[in-house]
């Protein structure tokens, strides 16, 4: 957090769209209170209102960074970049948000974690969990939680939520009660450790851990995302039933392959 007596600056960064993941994870481990996120074409443009101690901090972390001065206001200026998305009879927003009345509101607390509904996989990957049966469901990488939240407010039951990092098990369970619905978080390495058996497996994190990531689950559909279109995924045993894409980002619906 910055210290108040000293004087804010934004301080920011450009990183290609394959790098925008372990970027995120860098800027939340840099600075848990929050940070924005634009997109510019590729390119993912993170940002900071810090002081200087920040500011050097995200120089080491990536090797240089652009700094402005921060205008008056700046204390409502990051909440513009958080602004609510529709998805079929689902509404992801911030809690200064109003959800419309004939949505389902999934409440999210922004900047703790990655997934506020806003990313175009983000939003994929729950369009595909719409129309699938309902059951279990596991969420590996929950991040801030969205996805196991708006399966349990779409009557997925009972949902498991995994993530490596202890901010976002904390956010997850923060949102799912912010959120009034039950979601059992499971601190614990998915490339490793045993994961939950569930019908419905969803994994919105990137390419190479996907797909490492595909064998190791007990599941009968897959839900992946956190790649390119043009990346190219062929889990071992499943086969895809439906893929979406927007904005250049991809999310696959796999099925377990029959002997």
């Amino acid at each position: 957090m910055a210290d108040p007596e000293r004087p804010l600056r934004r301080v920011s960064v450009t990183v290609s769209g394959r790098r925008a993941e372990e970027a995120r994870a860098t800027m939340i481990e840099l600075f848990p209170d929050g940070f924005e996120e634009v997109e510019d074409g590729g390119d993912v443009e993170l940002a900071a209102y810090t002081d200087a101690s920040g500011e050097e901090r995200l120089w080491h972390a990536f090797g240089g960074a652009r700094s402005s001065d921060v205008e008056a206001g700046w204390e409502e200026r990051w909440r513009t970049f958080h602004r609510p998305v529709r998805i079929g009879p689902l509404w992801v927003g911030p809690p200064w948000e109003e959800p419309p009345q004939d949505a389902t509101p999934i409440v999210i607390e922004p900047g703790r974690a990655f997934g506020t509904g806003a990313h175009a996989t983000t939003r994929l990957c729950l369009e595909l969990l719409l129309d699938l049966p309902r059951g279990p469901l596991l969420d590996v990488g929950c991040g801030s939680g969205v996805l196991a939240i708006a399966g349990a407010r779409l009557g997925f039951a009972p949902v498991f939520a995994v993530d490596v990092d202890p901010l976002a098990i904390e956010a997850t369970r923060e949102n799912a009660a912010a959120n009034g619905v039950e979601v059992e978080t499971l601190l614990l390495d998915a490339a490793c450790d045993p994961l939950p058996v569930a019908a419905t497996a969803v994994a919105n994190i990137a390419l190479a851990p996907v797909a490492k990531l595909a064998a190791r689950i007990d599941c009968d559909r897959l839900v992946t995302s956190g790649y390119l279109v043009s990346d190219r995924l062929e889990p071992i045993g499943y086969r895809r039933l439906r893929r979406l894409d927007e904005e250049g980002w991809a999310a696959d619906l796999w099925e377990t392959a029959s002997e």
